[in-house]
C-alpha cells in the first residue's frame, strides 16, 4: 500500500476477484494568495533648498525591490497638485518596473525625529484601515495615460510639516513598506507511485539463476521489503540513502525484480532534492521508469528549484548523458511559466552550450 508518498507493506489477505476493483487516487491541490513584503528607508536632507522646486515636480528615493518588482519613493515639496497651490507636501510610491500588472498593498511613514515615535502614518496593512489591493499598471484604463504611482496628495500641511517634529535640522526621514500581492497553486509536495502485487517466488528463482547478488537484493529475496539504507551504509543521511536507492534500482532493472524498482522509485520520489534530482531523473530516463522521470521534471521545473539543480555537478551529467531530456524539461518549464515562473525558457536554453543565464559559460558547481 502507498501513503504519501512512504512506502508500506501490504499485509492484507489477496482479495478474490468478484470483489470489486478499489476506488481511484484522490488528488489535491491548493491555492494560495500571499504577500511578499519588503520595506526601504528615504532620508531627505536640505528640505527647505527643495521648496521651490515646482508643482508636481519630486524628490525620488533610488529603487528598492519587493515580490521581484522595483519601486520607488516620491516626495513632492511643493505638492503634486496645482490645484492645492503647494499648500501640501505629497508622498508617493511608484512602480519602476516597465510593462507589467502588480497588486500591492502599501504604507507610507513620516518618522518622528523626537524619540516619541509619534511617526505619522498612512497604511493599507492591517485593522480596521485594510483596504483592498491596489492594482497598478503601466497603462491606465483609459486613454493609456501612466497610472503607476499611488499615495497621497495631501499628505502632510506644509506649514504644519515645518513647525513639527518630523523635521529636524532640514532632514525628513520616510519609511515605506510595500506587499506585493502574488498567487500560486501548490500540489502535494511528497509524491507517491502505487506499488503492484508481491512476486517473490519469482524474483528468487531469478537471482539463482544470475548466480549474482548484493546484501540489498537478498534482503529483499528474504523478506520483500526494502532494506534499511542506514544500515546498509552506515551513514545517517537523506543523500546516502538516494544513492543506495539509486544503485539498487539499476541492480532491480538488472534482474528484473519489478516491485523492487517500484520500491526503489517510491524512495527517491520521497527523498526527492536540489543535489540529487537530476541523477536520478538521469536514472529513470535510463532505466525507463516512466513515473519517476514525471516527478523529477516537474520538481525541477518549479521556479523555487530550477536555477539550484542547474547549478549542481548532476545536472551537468544529465545534460551530457541525456540531452534530449532538456527538451521536455523545456516543456515542463513552458507549462509553469504561465504561473509567474522566474526564470523562462531563454534561461533554460542558454544552458545547453555550457552558459548560464547571463549567456557567460561557466562551470557547473554542486
Amino acid at each position: 500500500m502507498v501513503g504519501m508518498g512512504r512506502v508500506y507493506k501490504d499485509t492484507s489477505k489477496p482479495s478474490s476477484s468478484s470483489e470489486s476493483p478499489s476506488s481511484p487516487a484522490v488528488t489535491t491541490s491548493t491555492s494560495i494568495t500571499e504577500t511578499v513584503n519588503g520595506s526601504h528607508d528615504f532620508k531627505i536632507t536640505g528640505y527647505s533648498l527643495a521648496k521651490g522646486m515646482g508643482i508636481g515636480k519630486y524628490i525620488a528615493s533610488d529603487t528598492f525591490m519587493v515580490g521581484g518588482y522595483a519601486w520607488a519613493i516620491y516626495f513632492y515639496p511643493d505638492g503634486k497638485s496645482v490645484e492645492d497651490n503647494a499648500t501640501y507636501v505629497s508622498l508617493f510610491i511608484a512602480l519602476a518596473s516597465e510593462g507589467t500588472d502588480v497588486r500591492a498593498l502599501f504604507e507610507l511613514t513620516l518618522l518622528d525625529q523626537s524619540g516619541r515615535e509619534r511617526h505619522k502614518v498612512h497604511s493599507h496593512f492591517g485593522g480596521r484601515w485594510r483596504v483592498d489591493p491596489t492594482l497598478l499598471n503601466i497603462e491606465a484604463a483609459c486613454g493609456g495615460s501612466s497610472s503607476r504611482s499611488l499615495g497621497y496628495k495631501r499628505f502632510f500641511k506644509r506649514t504644519a510639516l515645518e513647525a513639527s517634529d518630523y523635521l529636524k535640522d532640514d532632514c525628513l526621514q520616510v519609511h515605506c513598506c510595500v506587499g506585493v500581492v502574488k498567487s500560486h497553486t501548490e500540489g502535494p509536495k511528497i509524491y507517491s507511485i502505487p506499488l503492484p502485487p508481491s512476486d517473490i517466488g519469482q524474483h528468487f528463482g531469478k537471482l539463482l539463476e544470475s548466480g549474482k547478488g548484493t546484501d540489498a537484493l537478498l534482503h529483499f529475496i528474504y523478506w520483500d521489503t526494502r532494506p534499511d539504507m542506514e544500515e546498509l551504509t552506515g551513514l545517517n543521511s537523506k543523500w546516502a540513502s538516494t544513492l543506495m536507492s539509486q544503485h539498487l534500482l539499476a541492480a532491480a532493472d538488472r534482474y528484473g525484480l519489478d516491485r523492487l524498482r517500484l520500491l526503489c522509485e517510491s524512495n527517491l520520489c520521497e527523498d526527492i532534492a536540489i543535489n540529487t534530482v537530476a541523477t536520478t531523473l538521469a536514472l529513470a530516463e535510463q532505466h525507463h521508469c516512466f513515473q519517476l522521470k514525471a516527478v523529477c521534471l516537474k520538481f525541477v521545473a518549479l521556479p523555487e528549484n530550477l536555477r539550484a539543480v542547474m547549478q549542481t555537478d548532476g545536472f551537468e551529467y544529465l545534460k551530457e548523458s541525456c540531452p534530449h531530456v532538456l527538451t521536455e524539461l523545456l516543456e515542463y518549464v513552458a507549462r509553469i511559466n504561465e504561473h509567474s515562473i522566474a526564470i523562462g525558457k531563454q534561461g533554460l536554453e542558454a544552458i545547453l552550450d555550457g552558459s548560464d543565464i547571463n549567456g557567460r559559460r561557466v562551470k557547473q558547481r554542486l
